[in-house]
């Protein structure tokens, strides 16, 4: 017997819709639904253990799967079965975890888990969209202690209007593809690119988003509600000392202010505030530490939020001294690196990035093997951000899901410059050098300036800045900080990196932290924002003014040329001999691709010189050559026959036709030595097929005029036929009866 069910719809308002369903499907995990659209349905499942973990933060996991059966594939590879995430569900995880973390207690402490699958595909529906919808709906039905509802929606904008969960097609007829995640009064996070819009108008589409959110979030309130709203569980929360709290604020607050006020470097403070910890905790026995040690340091990391925060409010400093609106010394350098394709250090305050530029074909795109989609990128990043950035001594575990985040915003930020008709395939890899606050920005702007030095012909460049955010909900004061410190990272109510060029916006990532930020405030930071941009790419702009007009001499040239469909097997050639051959003697790197449409062959030739490059392309027009009738060639003897001489086309080495001994000259050639001899170069005319012979036909007498006097011999082909019937009669015996 089926169980119950309960459904709710949501109507995206084009005759498409969006359902909730519980019920029917993993009934033991504390909290179940079944997302759908069309045919793209998501299972997600939330579990949270009844016991704090022995841990100072929450143990979350967000994990995004998608099943190859869902599209009825099989997964790649040798083995068959989904195995580590790939970056675009990585991406999908992050998106989701950034909007639900905040929203639980800070003293809630207990292991917990979000499983969302994506169990059916449709190629209409874009399953990451869904993804926070899911998340959250899947939690209402739980007892876990959770603030309120979210979701998240994709915005995009076709022929200049909004559409909510665009499909990919649309998308790429679209401006904007900007994924919005909100509760029913507050935006909280925005992630997305953009080709160059104004400020306004992402104000606008971030509030259309905003709406559609709501919606979303009202329908899983009423899922829950007629499901049977579950009681909140109990857990143990964190012991709290009024008194100890006010008795540690009172001893670190003015002197944790002083020392924020003396524009000191990050080291410096860091070693001045520890020793102010350290002062206090040295006001209490081993006893109280060891009873009370914790909350100490929590309430002293408090009152160094407070100092910090009510300094740029009242006084509008900053830890290193700057003014709310100033951004840190910036200094640049190019082509740093002599043996890569293209360099750039990019160093703003304490942050470091130097990026490098590789060029390649085509057979270097990064492929894409996903159930919901299947691709290629020729222009990827990769962002690296290694511990000694921080000053740190930790292990490393292969690549962390923040640095593929980082890396995926500085590649939507850039990909958009890149020009259409670049023959090659990109790479930009940045190397985070040192870090005190967005490292992925400084790789936008190390990235654009590598990329102008490689040769790259970048529509125009880049640059990117994260902001900052402090407000106080009861004076109603606020400042928006550009360029942030890692400190102020933390201690803030919203981090938003924005990246674009003169003309407009190219991508951004926003975390709000603080409920109902006014859309005032945020068309200020972002005009702001876009003042503190200008300033950074003015400084880009004088290291590097634009790209350099081809590629180092060192690095690969491209050329690319197409060739009938019907050539591409000769030049290959039988088991890739020819194609093989061609690149060992010319050091090149030769690609050839089908076009699926017109059916001819896509040629790439890759090298570093010159002379290999017009090698192969020679090779290539004496592979496809095709003599025109009527036209005239210049050929060379490479073979004589007692009936002809064997030549070659000049401009077409390796293209051969027979110059029969009758077209030599207009006389009678006895032996075709009188005339011509190996190695001698001559014109001669083409004619196309003899009927006759089915062969190709060349003349050199043809181009010479007819002596005077000379008579045309009858037709060879009427005379053999004649005699050789009336000698088949000479030669009949009579019929024996």
């Amino acid at each position: 017997m089926i169980p119950k069910t309960f459904k709710e719809v949501i109507d995206l308002g084009d005759g498409r819709e969006i359902s909730i369903e519980t019920g029917k499907l993993a009934k033991q995990a504390h909290g179940a639904v079944v997302v759908q659209s069309g045919n793209c349905m998501l299972l997600c499942t939330v579990v949270s253990n009844y016991r704090q973990s022995d841990v100072d933060f929450l143990p979350l996991t967000i994990d995004y799967r998608e099943k190859f059966a869902a599209s009825g594939r099989y997964p790649g590879g040798f083995f068959k079965r989904e195995a580590r995430p790939s970056d675009g569900e990585v991406l999908t995880m992050r998106l989701v975890d950034r909007v639900l973390r905040p929203l639980f207690p800070k003293d809630y402490h207990s292991e917990t888990q979000v499983m969302i699958q994506l169990m059916s595909h449709d190629d209409n529906v874009m399953p990451d969209a869904m993804a926070g919808l899911a998340a959250s709906a899947a939690i209402q039905l739980s007892d876990f202690p959770f603030e309120c509802a979210i979701s998240e929606v994709r915005v995009g904008r076709v022929n200049g209007e909004f559409v909510i969960n665009p499909t990919r097609a649309q998308l790429l007829e679209s401006d904007i593809d900007m994924v919005i995640g909100a509760s029913e009064d507050s935006v909280m996070m925005v992630e997305g690119e953009m080709g160059e819009i104004s400020e306004e108008e992402m104000v606008e589409a971030i509030k259309f988003g905003h709406e559609a959110a709501k919606v979303q979030c009202a329908a899983q309130i009423r899922l829950a509600k007629a499901f049977g709203q579950k009681e909140v569980r109990e857990y143990e929360t964190e012991d709290e000392d009024e008194a100890l709290m006010k008795k540690i604020h009172d001893l670190a607050y003015d002197k944790v202010y002083k020392v924020a006020k003396a524009g000191s470097s990050k080291h410096e403070r860091s070693a001045s505030f520890a020793e102010i910890k350290d002062e206090i905790k040295a006001l209490h026995s081993e006893e109280e530490l060891e009873e009370i040690g914790d909350l100490i340091s929590k309430y002293y990391y408090k009152a160094e939020k407070a100092a910090v925060r009510d300094l740029t409010l009242n006084e509008g400093l900053r830890l290193d001294g700057r003014k709310t609106d100033e951004i840190r010394p910036i200094w640049c350098e190019v082509d740093y690196l002599p043996s890569t394709h293209g360099s750039a250090i990019f160093t703003r305050g304490e942050t470091q990035a130097l990026a490098t530029v590789t060029l390649g074909t085509s057979r270097e795109a990064n492929q894409i093997d996903m159930p919901s989609f299947e691709g290629e990128e020729t222009f990827y990043l990769h962002y690296n951000f290694p511990p000694f950035s921080t000053g740190e001594a930790r292990p490393i575990r292969g690549t962390s899901r923040r640095e593929i985040g980082h890396g995926n915003l500085a590649q939507r930020a850039l990909k958009g410059m890149i020009p259409e008709d670049c023959p090659y395939t990109v790479r930009v890899v940045s190397e985070v050098l040192e870090s005190n606050g967005s490292s992925s920005m400084a790789t936008v702007c190390s990235g654009t300036m590598a990329l102008m030095d490689a040769g790259v012909q970048l529509k125009k460049p880049v640059s990117g800045i994260a902001m900052g955010l402090i407000t106080d909900t009861e004076t109603g004061k606020y400042a928006v900080l550009s360029d942030i410190l890692g400190d102020e990272d933390h201690l803030g109510d919203m981090d938003f990196k924005v990246t674009g060029t003169a003309d407009g916006i190219t991508a951004c990532q926003m975390d709000i932290k603080v409920k109902g930020l006014s859309y005032e405030i945020l068309v200020k930071a972002l005009m702001q924002a876009r003042e503190g941009r200008l300033h950074i790419l003015e400084k880009l702009t004088e290291t590097i003014a634009q790209p350099n007009e081809g590629v180092k001499a060192h690095a690969p040239k491209m050329v690319t040329t197409t060739i009938p469909g019907d050539y591409i097997g000769a030049l290959i050639g039988p088991g890739g001999k020819v194609i093989q051959e061609l690149q060992k003697t010319t050091g090149t790197t030769i690609v050839i691709n089908e076009d699926p449409v017109t059916e001819e062959g896509l040629v790439e030739i890759l090298g570093t010189d010159q002379a290999g490059i017009d090698a192969v392309l020679a090779k290539i027009d004496s592979i496809t050559f095709k003599p025109v009738v009527g036209s005239v060639y210049e050929v060379k003897v490479i073979k004589i026959l007692d009936f002809g001489a064997v030549v070659e086309y000049v401009e077409a080495p390796g293209n051969e036709v027979l110059l029969h001994v009758s077209e030599l000259a207009w006389e009678r050639t006895e032996n075709v030595t009188d005339v011509v001899n190996m190695g001698d170069v001559f014109d001669v005319k083409y004619f196309g097929t003899d009927p006759r012979t089915r062969k190709e036909k060349v003349s050199r007498k043809a181009l010479f005029p007819k002596p005077e006097g000379y008579k045309e011999r009858p037709p060879r082909e009427n005379r053999d036929r004649d005699r050789g019937r009336n000698d088949r009669n000479r030669d009949r015996k009579p019929r024996r009866d």
